[in-house]
């Protein structure tokens, strides 16, 4: 699958989403209850907005990976991830239309966390384990064992930073779904930390 066509499900995880979205803010407190939405500056609206680019990159590293190799292991490993990831991208993406709040803050990226200017931005890595652009062109052409690995590390790289990120949230959040959707992510991602430091020393390498 293409990166347009990753984006294209991306997209419409988003729109699909929307409505699930708001199940879980009425469970969470609506209007009716009496509780106010976040603000704009808020925890949960900060890592709304920063853990849905960061899971936007791992949706487009997963399928650029699933083009450029035949291993059953790694082409489950990166559907399995674009999957979760976009349909949380959607739901995050989702509260955010419900909040009323903007997808983008003039703040910039991590400031909800204090640690604003944390990732330099330098070459598209804007926050915690993101790829660089560079790094995102390198795997494009990479192929076999050579795309495994380096998207394995890649990857590793980028689950570490998103724990970092949703663990911030469990932290600061105030709105009881996102914070478990947060504590979802740290578990699911630490465990295919683990997987993954498998299949590298499997193929004779290791997260960098």
């Amino acid at each position: 699958m293409k990166r347009a066509q990753a984006g294209w499900i991306a997209g419409a995880a988003a729109a699909a989403l929307v409505a699930a979205g708001a199940i879980t803010y009425s469970v969470a407190g609506d209007g009716n209850s009496g509780v106010e939405p976040p603000a704009a500056d808020s925890a949960d609206a900060g890592f709304a907005r920063d853990m849905a680019v960061h899971h936007q990159q791992a949706v487009e590293m997963s399928y650029i990976v699933r083009d450029r190799t035949d291993d059953t292991e790694v082409r489950r490993l990166a559907y399995d991830i674009a999957q979760t990831q976009a349909n949380q991208r959607g739901m995050l993406l989702g509260w955010l239309t419900l909040w009323g709040l903007p997808k983008v803050s003039s703040d910039g990226p991590m400031t909800w966390m204090d640690m604003g200017g944390m990732a330099s931005g330098k070459d598209g890595a804007l926050m915690p384990g993101m790829a660089t652009n560079t790094e995102m062109e390198k795997l494009g052409k990479l192929d076999g064992k050579q795309a495994e690995i380096f998207f394995l590390q890649l990857m590793t790289g980028h689950h570490k930073g998103g724990v970092h990120m949703a663990e911030g949230c469990v932290q600061r959040c105030s709105v009881g779904v996102e914070k478990d959707l947060a504590q979802g992510m740290v578990e699911a991602q630490e465990s295919e930390i683990q997987l993954m430091a498998d299949l590298l020393k499997k193929r004779g390498a290791r997260a960098r």
